[in-house]
């Protein structure tokens, strides 16, 4: 397509130029600069609305993925860019550095207002990594200031992820994207995840779903106990894990693992990055599965992703060494708690309460699952799972065993054909090989019945086609 015939689309941009910009000096994250400089080039979205997406070339997509976990209010919203103007005009910025401003001030007690029991406190970030990053540093800093400073250590379950900066790259439990970086920072052990389609190649109970979840947070006991109790300060833990495909708790997992941390004098931080903020039908999922965080991190959807903000909220305990004397958190961030990024998030949950989107979210979450659940008679789905607005779809190659596909056979499923298979079919989501090959799905909150089926029919046309070529 010509430059000419491009921007006649409609969409007022250049494929071709924008192309060779990109290709000479765009690096994208988690991305093989393949792409565009031995490939055609890369998909250029130029407009969002709703649940919906547009390309350069004019194609319309649903947003399977909310861009990153992220758009939970959908795109295109007017009021959070309106909201963003204003902060701006009045104070574009100041940083929370022994200052404050109105934004910030406002927006930390509407999210301590939302938080469960005394998680009071809250520091902003930029992001999630930073938030993750934040609990990290003030975990090992509240043991030293209660007197026991060698609990310095810190759990995560395996292939779960929790950043990219060196210290979250210490708590990611995935070999793949830390070997290159080593050596990492150090004392991040590892614990199973909560994958019970897969208990049985662990040794754990596959027959009933609450022992399994009882056996998963036993070995984070049996870790503690390990590595010294008197070493461990935290377990970093998703409610609903998202790397290896949607692991939800199996129940009394978090009641459980909640124990185990009081008797050992372990802080338990709940990694809500994706979680929070409506994708499990609350505001913080720990409320959905029934647990009560030391720490809870949280990002993305805080502004549904119309300018950047993350926050580690914390508890009147971890808060007490500093309410009084002249103790310091000796960390932060240029932009954290922007006063932009405060005002637009503080639209953004007046639009979640006004249109009830966590609402909407627990009444719809079983249409969508039963939806997802139909493909469960083809040949390459083993299983589907997942809550609320967040599902996985595991793909096997033989159902009766379970047997998984290998590195070749994952990447050319996964990279050579069901990513761009589904995006030219209508539908932007994520075909993700970290652990056993799954496809993501975690859209907009603002979808509904019309949509799951829209979905279910793109998923089952691309996932026949594999079938056959597999």
């Amino acid at each position: 397509m010509t430059s000419t015939e491009t921007l006649a689309t409609g969409t007022g941009f250049d494929d071709s130029d924008l192309q060779a910009k990109a290709k000479e000096h765009l690096w994208m994250h988690f991305a093989r600069q393949s792409v565009m400089e031995d490939g055609p080039g890369v998909p250029i979205i130029v407009r969002g609305e709703g649940h919906r997406i547009w390309d350069i070339q004019g194609k319309e997509y649903i947003d399977g993925l909310a861009g990153l976990f992220t758009v939970n209010a959908g795109h295109g919203r007017k009021r959070l860019a309106e909201a963003a103007a204003k902060q701006a005009e009045q104070l574009a910025y100041f940083p929370i550095w022994s200052y404050a401003h109105p934004a910030a001030i406002e927006l930390a007690d509407r999210i301590a207002g939302y938080a469960p029991a005394d998680l009071n406190h809250v520091f902003f970030t930029t992001g999630g990594g930073e938030a993750v990053e934040t609990a990290f540093k003030l975990a090992k800093y509240y043991w030293k200031l209660r007197g026991k400073p060698t609990k310095h250590k810190v759990l995560s379950r395996s292939i779960a992820y929790h950043g990219t900066t060196q210290g979250a790259l210490a708590l990611t439990g995935i070999p793949e994207m830390k070997q290159m970086f080593e050596p990492l920072t150090p004392g991040g052990f590892r614990v199973p995840n909560t994958n019970f389609y897969r208990a049985a190649e662990h040794g754990a109970p596959s027959d009933d779903i609450e022992a399994f979840g009882r056996w998963a947070a036993d070995r984070v006991a049996e870790m503690i106990e390990f590595e010294g109790p008197d070493t461990v300060a935290a377990i970093f833990l998703e409610p609903v894990q998202n790397a290896g495909g949607c692991f939800p708790p199996p129940p009394g997992y978090f009641q459980r693992v909640r124990e185990i941390c009081d008797e050992y004098d372990v802080l338990l931080v709940s990694d809500e990055v994706i979680c929070a903020f409506g994708r499990i039908g609350q505001w913080f999922a720990c409320d959905e599965f029934g647990y009560v965080p030391d720490m809870i991190t949280c990002a993305k959807a805080m502004t549904s992703g119309y300018s950047p903000l993350g926050a580690c909220i914390v508890s009147d305990k971890i808060y007490e060494p500093f309410k009084h004397g002249d103790a310091s958190f000796p960390h932060g961030y240029t932009f954290g708690g922007h006063p932009v990024s405060a005002a637009v998030a503080l639209e953004n949950l007046d639009i979640f309460e006004e249109e009830r989107l966590n609402e909407r979210v627990r009444e719809n979450s079983p249409l969508f699952r039963a939806e997802l659940e139909t493909l469960l008679d083809l040949p390459i789905v083993g299983d589907v799972r997942g809550a609320g607005y967040f599902f996985g779809i595991e793909l096997v190659k033989d159902k009766t065993t379970k047997e998984t596909f290998n590195a070749e056979e994952s990447e050319r499923l996964l990279r050579g054909f069901m990513s761009k298979a589904l995006f030219d079919a209508g539908l932007y989501c994520r075909a993700d090989d970290r652990g056993d090959p799954v496809i993501q799905l975690s859209p907009p909150l603002t979808i509904g019945p019309t949509e799951f089926a829209q979905i279910r029919d793109i998923l089952r046309g691309v996932l026949t086609e594999a079938s056959a070529r597999l």
